[in-house]
């Protein structure tokens, strides 16, 4: 496994109770010695008691027999400082930023300057939303952009699934690498590994109860429209779904509103999947209709659309030999 001395003190530091990103972000920039680290904590933190190296250093090995264990798991750990933590996109607070991730694959795929989009969704679409998506996805990938999404079920497993057909893949976790959530898409998460992709992760430990476990997903959200240049929504339900359609015996899920969320607080271009015709009474384009309705930066996808956004992401010109023709209906 592959990590630093810098990677593991910034770990460290952050398990200290009070300790949160936005500490970490306003006191470190990274490759700070123990003593420094210390000293900080100390000086600059809510600590109950005083801090000694010797506390800190007990602490870190701690965490290192800890890694240790995640090897076989996990192929490494980036951290700020270190030369490989991958930059994000858009105007992020502190108390958001990431400061370390755990990764298994190719770590590079998160470089600044790869293309990366973003696809996201409900849980449970149906076919014909899956064939649409499908479509999007293969365009995209045509061009040599990875595909970034959340490995749950629906519309994210459609996303990876195409994705890995001639692409590269990103899944983003809300929980450790050696205990892949959901259980089911264990075998998804290894061949995004074995045909190149990336699994990444903020996490070492198990999530501690249910509001923990929600808190997890939130963050993973919030690395969805971070790491990517445009996201894209195929369809979800929103807030009020349940009352509005009389569905009480489904889950539905709120993780795609929560990213599109993010992406706008990030400046983060975002787009959807939608077509008035056929889409206008369907609950499962609920979150999709309310983004179109309130907010004016929102870009519905059509195969020209899509075309303006990929070629801007590339900033490559189009030509009439790129796979694209103007066909408005591609996606419905």
């Amino acid at each position: 496994m592959k990590y630093t001395n810098n990677a593991l003190n910034i770990i460290t530091a952050k398990s200290y109770k009070g300790i949160g990103k936005a500490w970490i972000i306003k006191n470190l920039k990274g490759n700070e010695s123990v003593e420094e680290i210390v000293t900080l904590l100390n000086n600059n933190s809510k600590q109950d008691d005083f801090i000694t190296i010797d506390d800190f250093e007990f602490n870190r090995n701690q965490i290192m027999n800890q890694v240790e264990v995640f090897e076989k798991s996990c192929d490494g750990i980036v951290a700020i400082g270190d030369k490989n933590f991958p930059k994000y996109k858009g105007t992020v607070k502190e108390s958001e930023r990431p400061i370390f991730l755990f990764y298994k694959g190719d770590i590079s795929l998160l470089d600044f300057e790869n293309s990366k989009i973003t696809v996201i969704g409900l849980l449970n679409p149906d076919e014909a939303i899956e064939v649409r998506e499908q479509k999007i996805v293969t365009e995209i990938v045509k061009r040599e952009i990875i595909i970034v999404s959340g490995l749950a079920f629906g519309c994210d497993s459609i996303a990876h699934k195409q994705a890995l057909i001639g692409g590269k893949t990103i899944a983003i976790l809300p929980s450790p690498l050696n205990n892949i959530m959901p259980a089911k898409n264990k075998a998804l998460a290894y061949e995004i590994v074995e045909e190149g992709g990336l699994l990444v992760t903020e996490y070492l430990d198990e999530h501690k109860s249910a509001m923990d476990l929600s808190s997890r997903y939130k963050e993973r959200d919030r690395l969805q429209a971070l790491f990517c240049d445009t996201i894209i929504l195929a369809a979800s339900y929103a807030q009020d779904s349940a009352e509005r359609w009389a569905i009480f015996d489904k889950k539905l899920d709120s993780g795609a509103r929560l990213a599109m969320g993010y992406a706008k607080d990030y400046n983060i271009p975002r787009a959807v999947m939608y077509d008035q015709s056929i889409d206008f009474d369907n609950p499962m384009f609920d979150l999709n209709r309310q983004l179109i309705s309130e907010q004016k930066d929102i870009t519905i996808l059509t195969r020209k659309s899509l075309e303006e956004i990929i070629n801007k992401i590339t900033s490559k010109k189009t030509n009439n030999n790129d796979g694209f023709t103007y066909q408005p209906n591609l996606f419905s």
